[in-house]
């Protein structure tokens, strides 16, 4: 996974203390009605798309940024579904991080996706009900944005 610029910059100062970092996750489908997954380079397991918000970045703007650099699909954020904190956690390399992760259902014309960045491995289309294994976590985030209704109000934990 590349590590971006400015949290490198921040690992200078702070070293592998705890970052608050906001990140982003797109629950991408397409016309079928089937959802975009990507499998981690650095993990192996299934995902929908995700990254971390640039500085000053908009939310939805770095989850079809994330959607494109990642598997090379043209997306649209096109409703934000969930808003929720991730536990705190620990990189291989010692570092500590926590997430603040906005959930959007997004669109897209379809394609054919492709481990675009190195990020990931594999990069699929996949039927609903027919998803690879995945944590339940992830299943959660999935099932946010599934869900969601175009009148529906946005999920926040409380």
């Amino acid at each position: 996974m590349s590590t971006p610029e400015f949290i490198l910059s921040l690992r200078e100062k702070i070293g592998t203390e705890m970052l608050w970092l906001s990140g982003v996750t797109a629950v991408v489908l397409n016309p079928a009605g089937q959802v975009l997954l990507v499998r981690r380079a650095d993990t192996g397991a299934w995902t929908p798309v995700t990254g971390i918000i640039d500085p000053g970045e908009e939310p939805a703007v770095a989850a079809v940024r994330e959607v494109r650099e990642e598997t090379g699909m043209r997306a649209t954020a096109e409703q934000l579904v969930w808003v929720h904190t991730l536990p705190p956690m620990q990189y291989p390399n010692g570092d500590n991080s926590q997430y603040l992760d906005i959930v959007f259902r997004c669109s897209s014309p379809g394609g054919d996706p492709y481990p675009a960045d190195g990020e990931n491995t594999e990069a699929g289309w996949f039927d609903t009900s027919a998803l690879p294994p995945m944590s339940q976590e992830m299943r959660d985030r999935l099932r946010s944005a599934l869900d969601a209704h175009p009148a529906a109000p946005t999920r926040f934990e409380s």
